[in-house]
């Protein structure tokens, strides 16, 4: 359950820096984070199916 988690709060803090970096405003920084962290939870989501499915 950590890695889901795990990769929703790493993808919004990576989107928003990214923003940041090209010079975008507060609500690109929200945008981009927004949509790294679906990309950060769906990679911790296969990361944790993956791990799951080993052990079975």
């Amino acid at each position: 359950m950590i890695f889901p988690l795990a990769g929703i709060v790493l993808g919004a803090l990576v989107g928003a820096l990214r923003a940041r970096a090209q010079g975008g405003k507060t609500l690109d920084m929200l945008q981009w984070g927004a949509v790294f962290a679906i990309i950060g939870a769906l990679i911790g989501l296969a990361i944790l199916i993956g791990i799951d499915r080993s052990y079975r």
